[in-house]
């Protein structure tokens, strides 16, 4: 059976070669290319200002509306000879005639047999094709394994910096980065205070980390033992989360190896609704290890970051990120901070803790963010039944003496 295309049917064919050339560059050209260099073409910035733009277009419409009702209110590159050619010849001679004991120090040591290396015998040209395919295969080994297997952790930081660049820009995400000079540092553990699992993706597209958490199944798992090959990342099982004393010898070992990337710490545990920061978990200030904190805050007139957990699942979290006019933020590195002597892990976590409200413009609370699904602890309720006790005690001493 011959198939036949109608003229039509070719045109839409066209049309829709055409379309997705036009698709595919422009996502290469504005979305990939530059995620790889981490430039900018400020396009999402004019995004934002005209958003703000039509931000305040629309409330000066609402003004007016309001004030024709009656209200008072008033809102109001070919190579060419150079002189210094001549210095090889020139020290070739002299090193002929003399062959002196100084200057032939600053020359390739000669080797007595070839290492199949171009650069240690200039004079390398066709002898035999053994040879040559001995060479194409040494060649090969160099440039196509070693070379790369050498360059892991280069490569592997350039591919995460590029698909987490990647994920800001399908988000929209408008990110101001202040004080880098107080970026993270390998060896130690950066803290932040979480208001979404985006968290991980505007610090990650500024600054490779290791990332700390429960190993899941499923999907989630493989991609969890795949990211743990490329990077030192810390999984734990479900047991193990529960002892102390691994997570911390686990965490105390990666800081040591000042080769290994600087953990990234989200030390309340749960998401908070970018207004306050809650109370910092000690865990990861036991160690001893230089804490880098960093300040996170959300701008909400372009969208809500907060992920409410109890409220809504993964996807339909993020179908609502994907459908926020951007997501716009500002980041904070502060300077480095250590635990001072006689200070203990409570009282360092709460110093640091202070510390991210304050630059972030946040509300610093003590309370545990394990109140969001969990139940008031009963020894923290008969702390407070005491205290009350107390009072009442008191109150009745006061009245008898009366």
């Amino acid at each position: 059976m011959e198939l036949f295309f109608s003229p039509f049917d070719n045109l839409v064919c066209i049309l829709l070669g055409i379309s997705f050339t036009v698709w595919f560059t422009l996502l290469l050209v504005f979305i990939i290319v530059p995620a790889i260099f981490g430039v900018s073409f400020g396009i999402r910035r004019l995004y934002m200002k005209t958003l703000l733009k039509i931000f305040e277009w629309a409330t000066l419409r609402i003004e007016r509306g309001i004030r024709r009702s009656g209200s008072n209110r008033d809102f109001d590159s070919a190579s060419e000879f150079e002189m210094s050619d001549i210095f090889y010849f020139a020290r070739r001679g002299v090193e002929s005639i003399m062959d002196d004991e100084v200057t032939k120090r600053f020359s390739a040591e000669e080797l007595e047999s070839w290492n199949l290396l171009t650069r240690s015998n200039y004079n390398f040209h066709y002898i035999s094709l053994r040879l040559t395919v001995l060479w194409g295969l040494g060649l090969l080994i160099r440039y196509g394994f070693l070379l790369p297997l050498r360059m892991k952790n280069f490569l592997s930081e350039k591919v995460h910096l590029m698909c987490y660049r990647i994920c800001v820009r399908a988000l929209t995400a408008i990110i101001t980065y202040h004080d880098s000079e107080n970026k993270p540092k390998n060896g130690g553990i950066c803290v932040a205070n979480h208001t979404s699992p985006i968290d991980v993706i505007i610090l990650a597209s500024d600054g490779c980390y290791a990332m700390v958490g429960q190993i899941h199944g499923g999907l989630m798992g493989v991609i969890q033992r795949s990211m743990v090959k490329a990077c030192p990342h810390i999984w734990f099982e479900r047991s193990e989360v529960k002892d102390r004393h691994l997570v911390a010898k686990r965490l105390s070992d990666h800081v040591e190896d000042k080769s290994k990337l600087p953990i990234l710490i989200f030390p309340e545990g749960t998401c908070i609704n970018n207004t306050s920061v809650m109370m910092f978990k000690k865990g990861s200030f036991e160690i001893g290890a230089t804490v880098y904190p960093v300040a996170i805050k959300y701008d909400p007139r372009f969208g809500d970051a907060f992920w409410n957990s109890s409220k809504f699942g993964m996807v339909n979290y993020l179908l609502r990120m994907m459908s926020s006019w951007a997501i716009v933020c500002s980041v904070w590195y502060l300077p480095p901070m250590s635990r001072e002597e006689g200070e203990d892990a409570v009282q360092f976590a709460n110093r640091v803790k202070a510390a991210i409200a304050r630059q972030g413009g946040l509300v610093d609370l003590l309370w545990d963010g394990g109140l969001k699904r969990g139940k008031v602890k009963d020894t923290f309720k008969e702390e407070q039944q005491k205290l009350y006790s107390k009072m009442l005690v008191g109150t009745q001493e006061d009245r008898s003496r009366s």
